[in-house]
């Protein structure tokens, strides 16, 4: 199989990182995956959830989002249906677990740290894009933070990054863009740590069922994705890190 964009079956579209793509957030970047882009912010605020007062640790949490003419054609804000898209609950909740795995809460006190990610352009993983994203704008608010004598260290345990593989025409694939994913018999969303240690796995059949030994091959496969990923974000913020 050939695919659409020239790569081999296990290679990651070109990726690029903005730092501090806004000037208000505490943290922030534009991450770019082939022709997906999303904007992640992560703002502090000085309180936390109910059931967190009293308690001496902070939260983690994200809301996600794609702009109307994120896709090829346009869809309606969930503002104006009234309602968020079930999909975008999902994958908000999905992004704020992930980073919740590697965050040290208890560090930064009775704090909430928002992570926004809004998709500008769509062309498949919008969901693994923005939870790499959201850590990156995560850790550059946990720089602000020890600056502003918040808590002494940055507050995490582990670098961590999400990629998409998935098998197309019988080819295990990584980093499936939209046309790849739409014609996927398998699609699988990877998040891990830079030591290989699994945060979550999303695996579906979306036709016939798979063996173990596919589902083997294709975490194989997402692992040597984050792995260059989280390289990637190491060389990236090595000026905090």
């Amino acid at each position: 199989m050939i695919r659409l964009d020239g790569r081999a079956a296990d290679q990651l579209r070109p990726v690029k990182i903005t730092r501090n793509f806004n000037k208000y957030a505490e943290g922030s970047c534009l991450i770019e995956m082939g022709d997906t882009k999303v904007i992640c912010t992560a703002s502090v605020e000085d309180k936390v959830p109910p059931f967190l007062k009293n308690s001496g640790q902070g939260w983690v949490t994200a809301e996600y989002g794609m702009l109307p003419r994120s896709c090829e054609t346009r869809t309606q804000r969930d503002i104006i249906k009234g309602q968020i898209n079930g999909r975008s609950q999902e994958i908000q909740r999905l992004v704020g677990r992930s980073i919740r795995s590697v965050a040290d809460m208890t560090a930064f006190g009775e704090r909430t740290v928002w992570l926004d990610c809004d998709v500008i352009q769509a062309d498949g993983g919008t969901r693994t894009a923005s939870i790499t994203g959201a850590f990156i704008a995560f850790l550059d608010a946990c720089a602000v933070m020890k600056k502003e004598n918040i808590c002494k260290k940055l507050p995490y345990t582990d670098l961590m990054a999400a990629i998409s593989v998935g098998v197309v025409m019988n080819e295990e694939l990584l980093d499936l863009n939209y046309k790849e994913d739409s014609n996927a018999g398998v699609d699988m969303n990877v998040v891990m740590t830079a030591s290989g240690r699994i945060i979550e796995v999303q695996s579906t059949a979306e036709g016939m069922p798979f063996t173990r030994n596919r589902f083997n091959n294709l975490l194989d496969l997402a692992t040597k994705g984050t792995a260059e990923l989280t390289k990637l974000i190491k060389t990236k913020m090595a000026d905090i890190l």
